[in-house]
């Protein structure tokens, strides 16, 4: 469950809250009793090793390029020619 604090707190006691952060917890900021920012930690990047990444996509389909192309292009203008 998220802490509440107020602006104030959060200005005057940033490095306290910035430790709280690091620690996992989360913070929902107010601004005159009314909610206004959700501060969470940001989770953090968990190694995989090369040989698991390759066993798990192992059952998956053959990608086609060429029809992988086409459906990009038929989502994206990717033409260079600046909008003037």
């Amino acid at each position: 469950m998220a802490k509440q604090v107020n602006q104030r707190e959060l200005r005057n006691n940033s490095g306290e809250i910035m430790r709280a952060l690091d620690r996992g917890e989360s913070f929902i900021v107010t601004s005159n009793g009314r909610p206004v920012a959700d501060l969470k930690p940001i989770r953090r990047r968990q190694f995989v090793r090369a040989e698991d990444a390759i066993a798990a996509f192992a059952g998956a389909p053959a990608i086609d390029f060429k029809r992988f192309r086409e459906d990009v292009d038929s989502y994206l203008n990717q033409d260079p020619t600046p909008r003037g």
